[in-house]
């Protein structure tokens, strides 16, 4: 999905969107029901912990504090084209604040912080109606607005939000 904007070769040599330390653990990509019924299938030693209608990849923290997502190999990741859609568009996040659903980029991805802002901004003008749709369809994988993460673009979703607010309390 980001081909237009990154490489595979650069992703797969950098690969920091698919390690976690304790505190970046929210980043952890959605496992939706159909992707959790392949990876029983297909993967039965890997294990998921439920967080609602999706799951998350169980968390393995090794001596070093961090814990490597089990999909990732030294070529990349086994799950190809069927990887979780936070994994497809990563360094780009769905946030929500005050009512509103932001795409926003996280500031750790080195390959697209190098890249001219105005290419960014393009692509991810591009990206957003599908990125949006698929959060609308997956409220799950909104997360809450952090400071720092650059906005790209934003879409009102205050009935979302209100529906999102009542399953919570």
């Amino acid at each position: 999905m980001l081909k237009g904007l990154l490489s595979p070769s650069s992703c797969a040599d950098c690969r920091v969107c698919c390690v976690f330390d304790r505190e970046d653990c929210w980043e952890m990509p959605l496992i939706k029901p159909e992707l959790a019924a392949i990876l029983e299938k297909d993967y039965p030693e890997v294990k998921i912990n439920k967080t609602g209608v999706c799951g998350v990849f169980e968390a393995d923290f090794g001596e070093d504090g961090l814990a490597k997502c089990p999909m990732l190999t030294e070529k990349g990741c086994k799950l190809g084209e069927n990887k979780p859609f936070d994994c497809r568009i990563w360094p780009f996040r769905v946030m929500r604040k005050e009512g509103l659903l932001l795409l926003t980029l996280s500031p750790v991805c080195e390959t697209v912080s190098k890249l001219p802002v105005s290419s960014v901004s393009e692509f991810a003008a591009k990206l957003s109606e599908t990125v949006f749709a698929e959060a609308e369809s997956n409220p799950e994988m909104i997360k809450d607005y952090i400071e720092g993460y650059p906005i790209f673009a934003v879409k009102n979703y205050k009935d979302l939000y209100l529906r999102d607010l009542r399953e919570r309390f």
